[in-house]
């Protein structure tokens, strides 16, 4: 074992102080009774990719969703279950850490010891490799103390590997075999989750006992759905970022001489950045998924840059902050073809050295255009899942000298007459990646593992935790757990000879809604924003006062409670059961036929591929 997991820290007064916080439950997770009520079998969100998914997951497609109750809860077909037997439950870090991802350890040992003192819990030390290996750590109170409210995953470490080659499922399979788990947790993102699902699904082939649940943990944001409204650990990131970026825009304002191109983490999606936008009111925010829709060139966003600089200039400004998410890079239409060229000759073994003399001409030209040091970025070898390097390039540097050049070039033409344009860089990511965890990261965090012992209780293969209504406090707050196929989705594509490639199911990132509630706020807001220095600043990470159980913007817009809604319409369909009975009248036989014939009818179309897809 590496000496460095699972010693204590050493805490300073604030870590101390933040340590003795007790995370908040709901009152369906509280004393040693589990109660689950179980729904309808689940479905494929898209229709057309229900045989795929069915096809690579025929033992945990199509489980019904879970909700746990509480004990005041009056519904005769739940299930109670009292006994609690001594379990052994393996967990294991998987994907990048986010703050929050002790907590998980925590309320799921918390959990295991309520209904069973004598129950295990064993970490696997180094993430997925540590799996593999066998290595583990026993997860006891004292060995957590000094990790609970902490950010990072050093407790146990983690890799960024995926468990998707036949030998890494075996080795994991042969792992809980081999320690005589009846559960595994898996915590990590979309990729980490769909890695759970293969997991599940194979375990259940080859019947192995334990079961493997999925908590949804990642910065990004971006493992949302129907199920999943948020993530633990984006609203530590999101509220560390925005004090940041509102430093910088305080500093702006001050010297009235500098815009500063501020590049955030987040991967393909621009949640991060939407939501420090909304906490912080910087001048622009350039999303990514405003580029891929409206397919806007390097070109097109320059000028966007610029002109705004120029009209800010019209005011007498000459200062500013621009937001830009990592994956910006990516949803540019030609510099994501150019990348594709880039990857196809990596992976062909192709050195970087020789690569451009391979491009085809258009992808030359562009390469040619673009700065050396970007070249030199787009030219490293890409992630597992084929997207490139995201952190490595900086974009922001790249739209700095695209701006710089073009205002120099108006200058000289006259069509500019204002100062000379001045940027500075930077690139907030990991900065708030290990840091101290928010009021809602902890309950949020704790909740889910308390949440994955509930769902192994009840016998569950192939679930995630889940919780819905957070906006709201914790005491109202839905658990419950969705089968991870049910979040799955296929891809499309048509290739260069026109035939249609379908790809592996998977839980895809979800992008920033175009049509959402945030982004509806942020377009009503961005022309005072970009004009009239709106800045706002949130301040430091609040532990405690004014600010301290704030949460996320865009959780709070957003109207969302899927699974609330879910258990609200099994709600008015027993009842219409209760009344439309055989001995009802002709009258009220006849309104019910005639409602759930129009319900039925416009559902049927809603439901549709054809409708979906134009969605």
């Amino acid at each position: 074992m590496d000496s460095d997991y699972g010693i204590p820290r050493e805490l300073s007064e604030l870590q101390k102080l933040r340590s003795l916080y007790q995370p908040q439950l709901p009152p369906c997770l509280q004393g040693t009774t589990v109660r689950v009520e179980f729904g309808d079998a689940t479905t494929a969100a898209d229709p057309s990719d229900f045989q795929c998914i069915s096809r690579c997951f025929p033992h945990t497609y199509g489980q019904p969703i879970a909700h746990f109750l509480r004990a005041t809860a009056k519904v005769p077909d739940a299930q109670i279950i009292t006994e609690h037997p001594t379990i052994r439950v393996g967990v294991v870090f998987c994907g990048r850490q986010s703050p929050g991802g002790h907590n998980v350890i925590w309320g799921l040992l918390n959990a295991l010891k309520i209904h069973n003192p004598k129950s295990t819990l064993l970490g696997f030390l180094g993430g997925s490799e540590g799996l593999f290996a066998k290595t583990t750590l026993e997860i006891t109170d004292e060995v957590l103390s000094t990790y609970k409210n902490q950010g990072g995953y050093d407790l146990l470490g983690r890799t960024k590997d995926q468990i998707r080659t036949t030998e890494q499922v075996n080795a994991a399979l042969i792992s809980c075999q081999d320690l005589k788990l009846d559960g595994l947790v898996i915590v990590g993102g979309v990729t980490s989750n769909t890695d759970a699902a293969q997991l599940a699904e194979t375990f259940a082939e080859e019947k192995c006992a334990t079961k493997v649940v999925g908590v949804p943990v990642t910065l990004n944001g971006d493992l949302k759905n129907q199920f999943v409204e948020a993530n633990v650990g984006f609203d530590t990131i999101t509220k560390v970022n925005s004090q940041l970026i509102s430093n910088v825009c305080t500093d702006a304002l001050s010297a009235e001489k500098y815009y500063y191109f501020i590049r955030l983490m987040g991967r393909k999606a621009s949640h991060v950045a939407l939501e420090c936008a909304l906490q912080s009111h910087p001048n622009m925010l350039i999303l990514g998924e405003e580029v891929a829709a409206s397919k806007l060139t390097l070109f097109d966003i320059t000028k966007q840059i610029c002109d705004a600089v120029q009209a800010r200039a019209g005011q007498d400004k000459y200062h500013g902050v621009i937001l830009l998410p990592e994956g910006l890079i990516e949803s540019i239409p030609e510099v994501y073809a150019l990348l594709k060229e880039i990857h196809v000759l990596l992976r062909q073994g192709v050195s970087t050295d020789n690569i451009y003399t391979q491009l085809s001409p258009w992808a030359f030209a562009l390469f040619e255009f673009l700065p050396p040091f970007i070249k030199k970025q787009l030219l490293l070898y890409p992630e597992s899942d084929d997207s490139a390097q995201l952190s490595q390039i900086e974009t922001e540097k790249l739209f700095a000298h695209l701006v710089e050049t073009e205002m120099n070039k108006r200058l000289k033409e006259g069509t500019y007459k204002g100062k000379k344009f001045n940027a500075i860089c930077h690139f907030f990511g990991y900065q708030a990646r290990g840091s101290l965890v928010s009021n809602f990261d902890c309950d949020y965090a704790y909740v889910l593992g308390h949440i994955c012992y509930h769902i192994l209780a009840a016998g569950l293969n192939g679930y995630m935790a889940t919780a819905t209504n957070l906006k709201h406090p914790v005491k109202n707050w839905r658990c419950g757990a969705a089968p991870i196929t049910a979040m799955m989705t296929v891809k499309h594509w048509f290739q260069n000879s026109g035939a249609l490639s379908m790809g592996k199911p998977a839980i895809h990132p979800a992008t920033v809604d175009l049509r959402g509630k945030a982004y509806e706020l942020l377009r009503h807001n961005a022309a005072k924003f970009l004009l009239d220095d709106l800045y706002r600043n949130p301040g430091p990470l609040q532990f405690d006062g004014p600010g301290a159980d704030s949460k996320a913007v865009t959780l709070c817009v957003e109207d969302q409670d899927y699974m609330g809604r879910i258990k609200k319409l099994q709600e008015y369909l027993d009842k219409v059961r209760t009344i439309v009975k055989p001995g009802c009248s002709q009258d009220v036989l006849k309104a019910a036929l005639s409602v759930m014939a129009s319900v039925t009818e416009v559902l049927s179309v809603m439901a549709s591929p054809s409708s979906n897809s134009s969605l």
